[in-house]
């Protein structure tokens, strides 16, 4: 009896151990998957493959299972399993790849590649990115990308420009489809009433890119990848109102002229007319405006499959602030100040793909930008027009070099009703008109299955300025599963400032424009280590993005507001410019369908002048962003984003002026609820500026008496009006609503 008992305790011990599953993960070619995750759905039972692709899981109780496999690149694979009394099962199982995991992206290298094997480190931001926090236009949208920061430039007319790792507007370069809107108010207008409907992603570089899109791309680019007519939704709208008063509509629609031609119409439109003054300096607390702006993009399908596309885009915005009781009878005069700006501006772009066996393509842009505005009483009118063109020839040699070859024009026409346009004599108008041809070679080299180079270079020559050369290399290696990815990229940028269309502050009259000398174009260098890595584990995916960033500025340009507070002096820096810094982005996505965006960067830009460092006006040392979603099985979304900023030097008019020389730390958090009606409908809604955070109430210096009526600011620069002193929005809390209907 007793050995009955032995033998049933013993076999009753085996079969409680469980049995085994084992097998090998490959691919559709066969080759092995190392570190996949293979698990039991709704157990703690889970392991990895070794780096041959073999997994094994033990001590499995009899029961019905599914076994999920999962890895980064492949799509997960899910399989039925009963455990029996049978000893070991044996899966061996094969993982497709999954594109839509790894973006492809194309400002990097200017042809499309995955966002994993491009060696330029590049960001995409999608439109769900962009829901998160609806605004009406990208470039406010921008405000929780990490390392990016709108800044408003003007208390009474709202304008700004994009920083990029601390550098100001003018160092970013805009382009939609990968076609460049070159000027320097492009980070303004360039992001400003494009349908955000029509927007596919957005990419971003950090760097220079001087080696592919010119003198211009030394801060980095932003580049607006809109949709495709085949793949867009036949309309798609967007409707939102604040409790201010703001209104933007969204709309947007895919149309076929024929089988061959498909067409994409987007129209946005923004308005706000509503007096507001929280902060009782009796000046507008948000520019009032009245924009519209229409963008068509036609794609022409040819027999030999190869591109065509053109594009165009108009837009046209009246806005003004001021006194609360200005009037349009006032513009241009001194009785009641008001800022007043009309714009009308246009582009087209495209691309071409030449009938030919081998890979060319000529793509082309052009834009034109006329501005008349009055800054109280001092007049601002401005045209400007851009023509750029280029020829980029694509072919793979061997094995190992993935060649790129191109030639570029670009032409430039500006001409104002300031000084900046008189010929030497001062007396007569002299339009600067600058030819810029350039050639451009770029080889991207495998030197093995996880190793890559990119060696680039460009030589352009200024009919101004002479011969611009501008090199750069990338270099990227990456784990076997594509898990550790680290990539150092170094380049040369070079950047010729046109004041008067990139400093706002240069166009108010509160203070006088002066150049010491001819101002000679800048050059920086730049270094840049990025390393992602990608943990993939049960429940959820995670990415971690780190950089690390050096640029040296010689022969800067910066405004200089503090030798004189009633000028300011424009030269090239007696010395160099240093913006350096590190980054880090995290996202987590979980299966439960919570995600967490969040990001941080902590950078120094400095100014050395005379052995003597400071710190560059304007530029904050820390900087956060995050964003936090969760999506409810009813159709229902929540969405908490925010941003946190340091403390940055602010221009103010001498020792005497009252206002704090640097900003406070400051939050700008919204929260957002969705709900989605059936497969067309979503309405959404929530809470702007949690916090109620506005700069101080006396950021305008001299806000009641803005035309220095009997005041001597030679003697009492700290009595000047003065509307320059700006490091974020003066509005509060608000409350906002709207809904989207989507017709596919």
């Amino acid at each position: 009896m007793k050995n009955i008992v032995f033998i049933y305790l013993l076999l009753s011990s085996a079969f409680m151990m469980g049995q085994t599953i084992s097998g090998k993960i490959t691919t559709e070619n066969g080759d092995e998957i190392p570190y996949a995750n293979v698990y039991l759905k709704k157990t703690k039972i889970g392991t990895s493959s070794d780096e041959n692709g073999f997994y094994e899981l033990n001590k499995i109780p009899k029961d019905s299972y599914t076994l999920i496999i999962s890895s980064i690149g492949y799509k997960t694979k899910s399989i039925k399993i009963t455990i029996t009394n049978d000893q070991k099962i044996t899966r061996n199982i094969t993982l497709l790849e999954d594109n839509s995991l790894d973006e492809i992206v194309v400002s990097g290298t200017l042809r499309p590649v995955s966002k994993t094997n491009s060696p330029v480190p590049v960001e995409v931001y999608s439109e769900t990115f962009f829901k998160r926090n609806p605004t009406p236009s990208v470039f406010e949208s921008l405000q929780n990308v990490n390392g990016v920061r709108p800044q408003l430039n003007c208390n009474v007319c709202n304008t700004g420009d994009i920083h990029i790792n601390g550098l100001e507007g003018p160092y970013t370069f805009v382009l939609i489809d990968g076609m460049p809107i070159v000027s320097g108010l492009s980070t303004v207008y360039g992001l400003t009433g494009i349908p955000q409907a029509l927007i596919e992603r957005v990419e971003i570089v950090k760097g220079p890119a001087s080696t592919l899109y010119g003198s211009e791309a030394v801060g980095g680019i932003i580049n607006i990848i809109t949709k495709k007519a085949t793949n867009a939704p036949i309309l798609s709208t967007d409707v939102m109102s604040t409790s201010w008063g703001e209104v933007n509509t969204d709309i947007s629609m895919s149309y076929k002229v024929s089988e061959k031609v498909q067409g994409l119409l987007g129209v946005n439109y923004f308005n706000f007319q509503n007096r507001i003054d929280k902060n009782n300096d009796n000046f507008t607390d948000l520019t009032l405006q009245n924009r519209i702006s229409i963008f068509n993009k036609i794609n022409i399908e040819r027999k030999s499959n190869k591109v065509f596309t053109i594009a165009g885009r108009y837009m046209y915005e009246d806005r003004w602030g001021g006194e609360m009781d200005w009037e349009r009878e006032f513009r241009g005069g001194n009785q009641i100040y008001g800022e007043s700006i009309y714009t009308n501006r246009w582009e087209t772009f495209g691309t071409y793909e030449l009938p030919t066996s081998e890979n060319i393509s000529f793509q082309f842009s052009a834009n034109g930008h006329y501005q008349d505005s009055f800054y109280g009483d001092t007049s601002y009118d401005a045209e400007q027009l851009i023509g750029f063109g280029q020829l980029v020839y694509s072919k793979q040699v061997g094995e190992k070099h993935d060649l790129l070859l191109g030639a570029a024009y670009r032409y430039t026409y500006y001409d104002d009703n300031t000084f900046a346009t008189l010929n030497e004599s001062g007396l007569e108008n002299n339009p600067s008109i600058i030819h810029l041809p350039g050639v451009f070679a770029q080889d991207e080299i495998s030197l093995s299955e996880r190793k890559k180079l990119l060696l680039g270079v460009r030589w352009d020559h200024n009919s101004l300025h002479g011969n611009i050369f501008t090199p750069r290399v990338n270099y990227k290696w990456n784990s076997k599963d594509n898990s550790n990815i680290f990539r150092l990229s170094l380049g040369n940028g070079f950047r010729v400032a046109n004041v008067f269309t990139e400093d706002h502050a240069a166009l108010t009259g509160a203070r006088t424009v002066e150049f010491d000398g001819e101002l000679e174009p800048e050059t920086s260098w730049n270094a840049n280590l990025n390393y992602v890595k990608k943990i993939n584990t049960e429940n959820s995916f995670i990415t971690i993005d780190a950089s690390a960033f050096y640029t040296y500025f010689s022969n800067r340009i910066l405004p200089d507001y503090e030798t004189d507070p009633n000028k300011i002096i424009y030269a090239n820096l007696d010395g160099f410019s240093v913006s350096k810094g590190i980054s880090l982005n995290t996202d987590i996505t979980f299966t439960n369908g919570l995600t967490i965006n969040a990001g941080a960067t902590l950078m120094d830009v400095s100014i050395t002048e005379d052995n003597i460092e400071t710190r560059q006006i304007l530029t904050e040392s820390f900087s956060g962003v995050w964003s936090i979603s969760y999506t409810f099985n009813n159709n229902l979304s929540i969405d908490y984003t925010g941003n946190v900023y340091g403390p940055m030097r602010l221009p103010v008019l001498g020792d005497r002026d009252p206002r704090d020389p640097n900003s406070p730390w400051f939050s700008i958090q919204n929260i957002q609820l969705t709900k989605k009606i059936g497969d067309s409908w979503e309405v959404y809604g929530g809470v702007k500026n949690l916090l109620n955070f506005t700069p101080p109430a006396n950021s305008i210096n001299g806000a009641n008496n803005p035309f220095d009526v009997g005041i001597d600011t030679e003697q009492n620069p700290e009595l000047a009006f003065d509307p320059a002193y700006m490091f974020a929005s003066n509005q509060g809390i608000r409350a906002f609503i709207g809904f989207r209907y989507t017709l596919f």
